[in-house]
Parts: structure tokens; sequence; C-alpha cells
């Protein structure tokens, strides 16, 4: 059997509880602290306040630092426990939707953040810009996440004049 394009995996230990890893995707202003330039998480009845936790069928609206307004990714919450899984929509075009899982949990005494992107497309555009692309992106943000809850620097590059950089 060949090598698996269509999902990878991504795991890191975070030296933060679990409940502080937990609304760091979960919340606009955790979002934000590490991954996002802006978030926007909605509910049906309108969008949510900073510090309010996503629920399961929430929508969001994402930019990041080094990219253009244009490149707005838009999805939906599908997982959203409260406390040690969050999972969502990503880069859905209506006729694919990849998927991304973000479980926590305790293992020897510390927390590890296992994140898996799947149902990600096989063809060989999809496997530079998604599986290769994101496995790359993962890489960094997940760095940057354990970073900023251990009480240490935003590794982000957010000068919009640099260009092609690993941190944006």
């Amino acid at each position: 059997m060949g090598y698996d394009w269509s999902s990878f995996t991504k795991n890191i230990t975070v030296n933060a509880p679990v409940a502080n890893i937990y609304r760091a995707f979960a919340t606009i202003k955790g979002i934000e602290s590490w991954f996002l330039r802006s978030s926007v998480y909605s509910k049906v009845e309108g969008v949510l306040l900073p510090d309010e936790m996503v629920k399961e069928n929430d929508t969001y609206s994402w930019l990041w630092y080094g990219y253009p307004d244009e490149v707005n990714e838009k999805g939906t919450i599908l997982k959203a426990n409260g406390r040690d899984l969050f999972e969502f929509t990503f880069n859905s075009n209506g006729t694919n939707e990849m998927r991304v899982s973000v479980s926590i949990r305790e293992e020897e005494g510390g927390r590890i953040v296992h994140l898996r992107q799947y149902n990600i497309p096989t063809d060989e555009e999809s496997k530079h810009n998604f599986h290769i692309g994101c496995t790359t992106g993962w890489t960094f943000y997940l760095a940057n996440l354990k970073s900023i809850l251990e009480g240490g620097i935003d590794l982000r590059n957010k000068n919009p004049s640099i260009k092609n950089v690993i941190n944006s």
C-alpha cells in the first residue's frame, strides 16, 4: 500500500491546562492569539463575543497574517464538546469538504494536542496545496500555539510587507 495522501496527523505537547488549550481553538480571542489575524465565529442568533465558546453547527470566517482579505476561509464547526474535542470543515469548495479534528489528551503527566486533517483530495494539485502545504502550516501554527500558551512570544510574521516566510 502506498502513502496515504488523504490525511495527516500532527502531535505536540503543550504545557498548559486542557481548558486553556481548548479555548485557544474554540473562542475568537483564543484562536486569534496564535493562529489568525481575524476570526468571526457566528451562531444562528448572530456573532459570538470574543470569549464565548463555539458550539456544533456554528460557522466561522477566518483571515491570516500574510494573506489578503480575499483569502477568507469559511466553514462550519462540526464538533465542539467544550472540553477536549474540536472539529471543523476546512477549505470547503462544494465538491469536497476537508476536515480538521483536534483532540487534547493527558499523557504521562503532560498534555498532547493531536491534530488530524483528513478527507484531502488526492489529485496532484491537492497533494501539493493541501497535504504538503497544510502539513507545513500546521507544524508552524501548532508550535506557535505552544509558544503562546507556555508564556512565549508570538512567532507569526505580522508585517504585510514581508512575504514568502514560513511564519505567515
